[in-house]
């Protein structure tokens, strides 16, 4: 199949490195590893972090551009569209599809009911209209799906696992460390608002620890707001390596013994899975998507979101613990093999594209000549 993979928030070429843009990738290369042509149909980017009424209009008159530009090209047989979410409607897919009669879905949509009055209502509903014409909604976890449900039919929602290429990481033994300091690995991008957070809660939480806690800390990730990052953490027990290259992100989760990391409005985490691969154990804040890749008690223990204190108390007891950090980093490395790995995102996004098409045939079948929710008139092939 020929395929065009929308990204909202970045291209996929877009040189600032985020958990967002690593699972887009990751979403090409398994849908080219499956045999499909994988092309980025537009670079237009509709995240905006304010809701301006001026910048919206001229961003929706572009999507509709580059939806006629797409359309007049032809030459797909799906379009696939990478989180969206109020700050980043899909503005081109609904009207492609549309025209070119060919399935729609949307991996990790996100829909904030409290977003639908003020401010964001315009965008808000400009990524309604976007879940309404998909054929198929694949959200990343509970809390989402649970947004979404009132507004489809649990036919067309599927639960989509995050995944990630396990192969690097799983080629360093787990580790099995007993002596010395326990070593903490956090990465992360120094940037304000949430991760910036997340650094003070972790910073607060290791403060909290007793005095005779055994660790140190590194640190991966770099940003404008690195200056505040490093003020927060003991100089004596901390090491900053600055962003780190993807390809070394596996030698670098080898030499730790457990990932921590409290995150903040966190979708979910591509650190975390990444630890988990490496067989490392986790401590991090409970979100929606937080517990979607983990196993709560087995591979990692969780503390209540922004709670300093909680998250203290869960990384002491695995501080003290060195066989249960072993044993959970093991369970860590089963649970990636069994649920996350590149062979599972193969799996799910077949399985996507394939109910896409099913809906499809059913919502025509069901009404050939009701209008899309774009408003163009629907010719799906059989």
């Amino acid at each position: 199949m020929r395929i065009a993979l929308h990204t909202p928030l970045k291209p996929l070429d877009s040189p600032v490195a985020s958990g967002d843009l690593t699972m887009a990738r990751l979403i090409a290369r398994a849908l080219a590893a499956l045999g499909h042509e994988v092309s980025q149909p537009t670079r237009l980017v509709s995240w905006r972090p304010a809701p301006d009424a001026a910048t919206d209009a001229a961003l929706e008159a572009e999507g509709r551009r580059e939806a006629e530009r797409i359309a007049a090209a032809g030459g797909l047989d799906a379009f696939l569209t990478y989180h969206t979410y109020h700050k980043a409607p899909d503005l081109v897919g609904p009207a492609v599809a549309a025209r070119l009669a060919v399935p729609y879905a949307i991996i990790e949509p996100s829909r904030a009911v409290r977003r639908a009055a003020g401010p964001w209502a315009a965008r808000f509903a400009s990524a309604d209209r976007a879940l309404l014409a998909a054929d198929m909604l694949a959200p990343v976890h509970a809390g989402d799906e649970a947004g979404l449900a009132p507004l489809v039919p649990p036919e067309r929602l599927m639960r989509f696992r995050p995944f990630l290429d396990a192969a690097p990481f799983m080629a360093h033994p787990v580790p099995q460390r007993d002596a010395g300091p326990v070593r903490l690995l956090a990465v992360g991008m120094m940037r304000p608002g949430d991760k910036l957070a997340s650094y003070r809660v972790l910073a607060a939480a290791l403060a909290r620890l007793c005095a005779a806690a055994d660790w140190q800390l590194t640190i991966a990730g770099d940003g404008p707001e690195r200056g505040s990052v490093a003020a927060l953490f003991d100089p004596a027990r901390t090491r900053f390596t600055g962003a780190v290259a993807s390809a070394d992100l596996p030698a670098l989760c080898a030499a730790a013994d457990l990932l921590v990391w409290p995150a903040i409005n966190e979708a979910y985490g591509m650190a975390l899975l990444e630890a988990e691969a490496a067989g490392l154990p986790v401590v991090a804040g409970r979100r929606d998507g937080v517990e979607a890749i983990v196993a709560e008690g087995e591979t990692a223990l969780l503390a209540p979101e922004g709670d300093a204190d909680g998250f203290a108390a869960a990384l002491g007891a695995l501080l003290a613990d060195p066989a249960r950090r072993r044993a959970m980093g093991r369970a860590a490395r089963r649970h990636v093999a069994a649920h996350h790995d590149f062979g599972a995102g193969q799996r799910q996004l077949a399985t996507l594209l394939a109910r896409a098409a099913a809906s499809r045939r059913r919502r025509n079948a069901a009404d050939p000549a009701a209008p899309s929710p774009d408003g163009h008139q629907p010719r799906i092939r059989p």
